[in-house]
């Protein structure tokens, strides 16, 4: 019974597959930030663009003068 025993305390295959578990956990951490991060920045980019475009179709419109 002794060297059951032992042998279970000795036996580290169960913390490896703990360790793994949370390497892979703070990786997902790590996407799920980077990702909402860079997510954000691209829509305000686009947002930025799309209002400076509206800007430049306002200003264009306003100035072509149509003949009748």
């Amino acid at each position: 019974m002794t060297k059951l025993f032992s042998r279970f305390l000795k036996d580290e295959s169960g913390a490896t597959a703990i360790e793994y578990g949370l390497i892979a956990a703070l990786i997902s951490v790590a996407l799920i930030t980077g990702a909402t991060t860079l997510g954000t920045k691209i829509g305000d980019t686009f947002n930025n663009l799309s209002d400076r475009m509206d800007d430049a179709a306002t200003q264009a419109a306003g100035t072509t003068t149509t003949t009748p």
